[in-house]
């Protein structure tokens, strides 16, 4: 049982806004406010990442406008309170994704990271586009009738199920119903293989008109 699987470079923005090191604070929020975006990728040479400026890089200056002298462990942030260019302001190295990772791989990143935003880099670290949360979204737009078809020909397919099982879709639920032989020991196999599909909200199961659930 194998199933399509969305790549960073299938939901992507290509066209990413980018700064150079010796950008000023105010031009990068001047960016940030134009593309409506919370961060940039910062850019050397050709187009090489080497950090990326968030919100919060930038608010920093904001949190120690009144502050007292920050203790050694906060002597990094005031540092940066006092920066005026990108490459002084900006998290380096930068949290970054190839565009061929899986959609899964970027959420995973972005969760560990703690980021809203990745810079899409090729084998070199050339800035390709830019990945948001809203974009690893994307995959939840697909129609029910693409899902259900994906999974009539990925999932249900071959090696076939030992019985016969319909498959509904709706609003990105995914019902599978078995006859009265069930599914026994395959049905726990068929759940997972479902819940990987693209797009995928649920998946219900309902064994001789009794619903079991997946979770």
């Amino acid at each position: 049982m194998s199933t399509f699987q969305y790549t960073v470079s299938d939901v992507m923005t290509h066209t990413a806004v980018a700064v150079g090191r010796r950008a000023s604070y105010k031009e990068i929020v001047e960016v940030l406010h134009q593309w409506k975006v919370s961060a940039v990728p910062v850019l050397e040479g050709e187009g090489r990442v080497v950090g990326v400026v968030s919100e919060a890089d930038l608010l920093v200056k904001e949190q120690f406008r009144h502050a007292e002298p920050a203790p050694a462990e906060r002597r990094d942030e005031a540092a940066k309170a006092g920066a005026v260019l990108a490459e002084d302001l900006m998290s380096s190295p930068a949290v970054t994704v190839h565009p061929a990772a899986t959609v899964s791989e970027a959420a995973r990143i972005m969760a560990r990271k703690g980021v809203k935003r990745l810079p899409v880099v090729n084998d070199i670290g050339m800035l390709e586009g830019v990945v948001s949360r809203g974009d690893l979204l994307k995959v939840f737009l697909r129609p029910d009738e693409e899902i259900r078809s994906e999974i009539h020909d990925s999932v249900l397919g071959e090696p076939r199920p030992p019985a016969p099982v319909e498959c509904s879709v709706e609003e990105g639920v995914v019902t599978l119903r078995f006859g009265r032989r069930g599914g026994g020991a395959f049905v726990p196999l068929l759940a997972r293989a479902v819940l990987a599909v693209e797009g995928v909200v649920d998946v219900r199961m309902q064994l001789e008109g009794t619903e079991v659930t997946t979770s």
